[in-house]
């Protein structure tokens, strides 16, 4: 096929909603790395929170959302794609103001009443409501506005548009946070929201349902949980995993507080977080390239090795460039073992149950989330507050990454090879 007629392919084989769908998960992800950019420091700087308390409720944020998914699926099904992504839009919108508005004076009575903690950890977990209905909606969309012929694209260019808004979000919060108030920050991402949210009201139609597809349940999803808690070494491992995403997350959850009280106060903290995305746009097909011969769960081993290693950096040498290098190297590890995990899980999975495993690959995200803010913050004050040796967060940080590999080791020599996992063939 010629590139000409590969471009007429393409340009056929996506019906309008599969775009409008696409380019509003630009938006949403540009405004949920904003905000997740700034919210750290948000919460230490401008409400006073303790640098562990920040640290804990910046992970309930980014957490949440992964956990909801699970749900949100059945939901987007159930009450169509079009109404899901504009209740998503306007539930995210309304979310993402309430955040930027929390020390605003007409919120005084509210903050008078309900203990501040409480009050932004409820604010916090709004947004989850919104993102878990997004991420269903917009990959149902891809799959159904697509031809079959160019589906595989259609997800390439899901894939590719999401980090383009991961990219964005922090350069603008960045860009924000320098020129006004960080509550700007907050405000930018409920305006680019709510944009989609009237973008989808007037452009997004329904895209027709699969012939004999039926919908999932709520019922069916508590069913499917039960069913996957019901294979030990597959919760085993997911476990194990989510060793991983605390490690990763620290880059979100500390790293700016650290850099701005402990490296450069001047730093453009939402900025330096840009190295991440750029490193996985950039480098993604070359590295996958490069790593494809590695049977998947070596691919995971190493790259959860890789993103540990990579905060030693930062920990030898307490600088912005440092944390610069820190956040690539870190990156390249994600894009090692990210597309492998994926892999792994489909093979994983019995037959007929893929579908339901790979809802619940997102649950080590999550947990990560849950947990790595809650022990980054006590890294933070503990290190760094009472003993004054601020290096050795990312020492302990490294400590748990290499531990959560040389558990992943233990477990493929033991319990994967028990239960005897075929490898793709490498040709």
């Amino acid at each position: 096929m010629t590139f000409s007629e590969r471009l007429q392919e393409i340009r056929t084989g996506f019906e309008r909603p599969f775009w409008i769908a696409n380019i509003s998960e630009i938006f949403e992800r540009l405004s949920y790395y904003a905000v997740f950019a700034a919210l750290a420091r948000y919460l230490h700087e401008a409400l006073q929170f303790p640098t562990d308390q920040a640290a804990s409720l910046s992970g309930v944020f980014g957490g949440a959302v992964w956990v909801m998914a699970i749900f949100g699926g059945a939901l987007a099904d159930r009450i169509g794609f079009r109404r899901a992504l504009s209740l998503a839009y306007f539930i995210l919108s309304c979310s993402y103001f309430l955040v930027g508005s929390i020390a605003a004076p007409w919120m005084a009575p509210l903050r008078t009443a309900v203990p501040l903690g409480l009050l932004v950890g409820v604010i916090l977990f709004l947004p989850a409501l919104g993102v878990a209905l997004v991420k269903p909606s917009v990959v149902g969309t891809t799959a159904r506005a697509s031809k079959e012929n160019v589906r595989s694209i259609g997800y390439s260019i899901y894939y590719t548009l999401v980090n383009v808004g991961s990219f964005l979000g922090p350069f603008l919060a960045g860009w924000v946070h320098e020129h006004m108030r960080v509550e700007s920050v907050f405000r930018l991402a409920a305006l680019s929201v709510f944009l989609m949210f009237i973008g989808v009201l007037i452009f997004f139609r329904e895209p027709r349902r699969e012939e004999g597809k039926q919908t999932t349940s709520l019922r069916q999803v508590l069913g499917n949980f039960a069913t996957v808690l019901g294979n030990w070494r597959f919760v085993l491992f997911l476990v194990i995993f989510s060793g991983y995403w605390i490690v990763f997350w620290q880059q979100y959850l500390i790293l700016p507080i650290y850099i701005h009280d402990y490296v450069d106060a001047t730093a453009n903290t939402e900025r330096i977080l840009i190295a991440d995305p750029l490193i996985v746009i950039t480098l993604t097909v070359a590295v996958n390239a490069l790593t494809r011969r590695i049977p998947s769960f070596r691919a995971i081993i190493l790259g959860t090795l890789i993103t540990a290693l990579g905060w030693v950096v930062i920990g030898a040498y307490p600088r912005v460039w440092a944390a610069v290098a820190a956040l690539m190297i870190v990156a390249l590890g994600e894009i090692i073992q990210s597309p492998r995990y994926y892999e792994y899980i489909s093979r994983l999975a019995p037959s007929g149950q893929q579908g339901t495993y790979m809802g619940f690959a997102f649950l080590p995200i999550g947990i990560g989330s849950l947990i790595g803010g809650r022990f980054g913050g006590w890294l933070v004050h503990h290190f760094g507050e009472v003993q004054h040796e601020p290096q050795r967060i990312w020492w302990t940080v490294t400590a748990v990454g290499v531990a959560t590999a040389a558990l992943l080791w233990i477990y493929d020599k033991t319990v994967k090879a028990q239960a005897d996992v075929p490898e793709p063939s490498q040709t």
